[in-house]
């Protein structure tokens, strides 16, 4: 008869080995329902509510939802956050992705580049806002200083409605773009020699090679740097609260920002879990698009 590996508690090693795992796990599975499901689920709850914070909760069923299709704020608020999108999503990727390609060469200095450009990434975002609303600030802001030096007249980047969005997203864009950097230049440095050696004996030029070996081999790590981008461009709050406060008038307000009032300041916490519910399904569903059309070649 064949023995099992028994203990003197009467658990197999593979009995202790999968307790100690779910032990390992168990406290940070208890603090991701804790901190982030039941939050979710609590503000689908709320949002049928009328609550102002300081008195009970009034159930008013879909009330919420049907003020917030109705609310002008609201739709400008999420026409902004798709255009937030639509500016910051390629500004991001494309300079990250340029940014990586730069150093995939073998250039001198290039751990001192690949550290001056993650820099960014480790300050803290309200340090970053409040340095790029003096660099932006009409009248002594050093941006429209270099302007004037080439005889351009100074530019309201955070006060005029035509350029506040992309000045937001110019400094989200070097805030972070040293982190999507660094995931494409591993993806990069992670294709073998040897297919460009191959390549090289047919005489490849350098933009068949970029299009035909490093584009399809690091598509992964651009479906990730994407998927990524797009969420967080959706959830964006504190660039907008540092740098403009929604304004000049509703150009910057996006739902994340809009939510945030109604939540804190108007003390409104039913309508705000509306917005948060409509947020999250919005996010949800282009996470599946992108999902679909981005990543359909690895999902075997």
């Amino acid at each position: 008869m064949k023995k099992t590996n028994t203990s003197r508690s009467g658990m197999t090693l593979k009995q202790k080995e999968a307790l100690t795992g779910f032990t390992f796990i168990l406290l940070p599975l208890i603090s991701l329902i804790i901190l982030m499901y039941y939050p979710i689920i609590r503000s689908f709850f709320i949002s049928f509510f009328d609550w102002n914070l300081l008195t009970d909760p009034t159930y008013i069923g879909v009330e919420n939802y049907k003020t917030l299709f109705a609310d002008e704020v609201f739709l400008t608020s999420l026409g902004n956050t798709f255009k937030w999108v639509i500016i910051y999503v390629p500004m991001s990727v494309v300079t990250s992705f340029l940014l990586a390609l730069l150093l995939d060469r073998k250039i001198k200095g290039a751990g001192f580049f690949r550290t001056f450009y993650y820099l960014p990434v480790v300050c803290p975002i309200v340090v970053v806002a409040l340095l790029w609303v003096w660099i932006y600030n009409t009248d002594y802001g050093i941006l429209n200083y270099l302007l004037g030096v080439v005889g351009i007249d100074p530019i309201g980047w955070l006060t005029d409605e035509k350029y506040s969005l992309i000045a937001i997203a110019i400094m989200s864009t070097w805030k972070w773009a040293g982190y999507n950097m660094l995931i494409f230049l591993s993806a990069l440095q992670g294709i073998d020699e040897s297919l460009y050696e191959a390549a090289a004996l047919d005489g490849i030029t350098p933009w068949q090679k970029l299009r035909y070996i490093k584009l399809p081999l690091i598509m992964p790590s651009i479906y990730f740097v994407m998927l990524t981008a797009v969420i967080d461009a959706f959830q964006m709050y504190t660039e907008i609260f540092i740098m403009t406060k929604g304004g000049p008038g509703y150009s910057t307000y996006t739902v994340s920002y809009y939510l945030w009032s109604n939540a804190f300041e108007y003390s409104k916490m039913g309508y705000a879990c509306a917005m948060a519910v409509i947020l999250f399904i919005i996010i949800m569903t282009i996470t599946l698009i992108q999902n679909k059309f981005l990543n359909r070649e690895y999902d075997t």
